[in-house]
């Protein structure tokens, strides 16, 4: 109840932040509840509906990973003045953003439901939205217990990943206080890269499968056949991406503070440095995913009789959705951060057209270094699917 009346009184940017969540929760549930029609409606390819499942996995984890960051920037999951003596301490307030999260994912996938009976003809006559009912499994019954336990991960999983993001630490990590035990970002660049370059030598070394085979097909329905060792490198080399996003964001920072940088330039590379933690991860799963999505239509390019289906669009758009919006949550989040010291530089007289021009030069700084990577990543990745 006291979730539902903090929603109620939230600002409109919060709200929205929300209403984001419900959508990407609905898309997820209605891939989820797809995969279920077409394992009903076609009982003897088993096989394409696990692989179906098993793709599902991709806009499962982009979802609780952007309600995760939404319930991190919500105002109602921050230890204000006045909480603790009314009972709301960090521990209840981690519990109060679990239970925001879950309820938040829940009308979505209800909504995902109603949306996926609709177009079954269910609930009357068909409702076509570009999405043949034949996918969807229409005139065959789907058990709903089974699809109902299928909807269930998706608030499941983003309140789970809620609560272990949000718990509360003290500095040696134990629950306590709200501060988190951090480390040299520069540690998990090593690894990152060296993870990214062991993916891209697994492809290189199975693309001889991959011409064999006649190369990959298109994904996901005809992943089966193909050299599993081409999609494990790729996950693989998307995995380092991940990993290594800290520590690139911190070497953007040194970069700009490199030689006897102006006080722009030091300003600059500072922020990036501080702010390491919080933005490397999702700037690195975004150009992990901005890797694959280049990867996957240089595979649909190679294969132009298997055009983009629209699940295939719904899924892609639900991932891309939720990684852009969290790289631009954990923008804010850092601004939110920085408030205090953006307050005292004023006070010293930086007028805000110096502050405009350090954040477009951090953004710049970023772009220089993630977009070739990225891009060198995406192309070493698609030469054993598309040659």
């Amino acid at each position: 109840m006291l979730a539902l009346r903090l929603a109620r009184g939230s600002h409109p940017l919060v709200l929205l932040r929300r209403l984001s969540v419900t959508a990407a929760a609905a898309g997820t549930g209605f891939l989820l509840l797809s995969t279920v029609g077409h394992a009903a409606g076609h009982p003897s390819a088993a096989d394409e509906s696990l692989v179906r499942l098993l793709w599902c996995a991709a806009p499962l984890a982009a979802t609780a990973q952007f309600a995760v960051s939404t319930a991190r920037t919500d105002p109602a999951a921050r230890l204000q003045r006045g909480m603790t003596a009314a009972g709301l301490g960090p521990l209840r307030l981690t519990l109060l953003a679990t239970a925001s999260t879950a309820l938040t994912c829940f009308l979505g996938v209800l909504l995902s439901l109603l949306v996926f009976f609709r177009l079954r003809g269910d609930l009357g006559r068909p409702s076509s939205l570009g999405i043949d009912a034949d996918l969807l499994g229409a005139g065959h019954p789907v058990p709903l217990v089974g699809a109902l336990m299928l909807l269930a991960t998706v608030p499941l999983t983003a309140a789970a990943a809620t609560a272990v993001s949000l718990r509360p630490r003290d500095e040696a990590g134990s629950p306590e206080t709200g501060t988190r035990p951090r480390t040299a970002p520069p540690s998990g660049l090593p690894w990152g890269i060296a993870l990214a370059a062991a993916g891209l030598a697994i492809e290189a070394y199975t693309s001889r499968g991959a011409h064999a085979a006649g190369g990959l097909l298109p994904l996901p329905g005809r992943l089966v056949g193909s050299p599993p060792g081409v999609l494990a490198g790729w996950a693989l080399s998307a995995f380092g991406l991940v990993l290594a996003g800290p520590g690139l964001v911190h070497l953007c920072g040194r970069l700009l503070c490199a030689g006897r940088p102006g006080a722009l330039r030091l300003l600059s590379g500072r922020v990036l440095q501080e702010e390491s933690h919080r933005l490397g991860r999702p700037l690195g799963v975004l150009c992990a995913v901005g890797s694959a999505a280049y990867a996957a239509v240089k595979v649909y390019e190679a294969s132009p009789s298997r055009p983009f289906g629209p699940l295939t669009a719904v899924g892609a758009a639900v991932v891309l959705a939720c990684v852009t919006a969290s790289a631009l949550t954990a923008a804010l989040e850092s601004r939110s951060a920085r408030a205090h010291t953006t307050a005292a530089l004023r006070r010293l007289g930086a007028s805000a057209s110096v502050l405009h021009r350090a954040a477009a030069l951090r953004f710049l700084a970023l772009v220089l270094v993630l977009a070739p990577l990225t891009w060198t990543v995406a192309e070493m990745a698609t030469l054993p699917l598309v040659h």
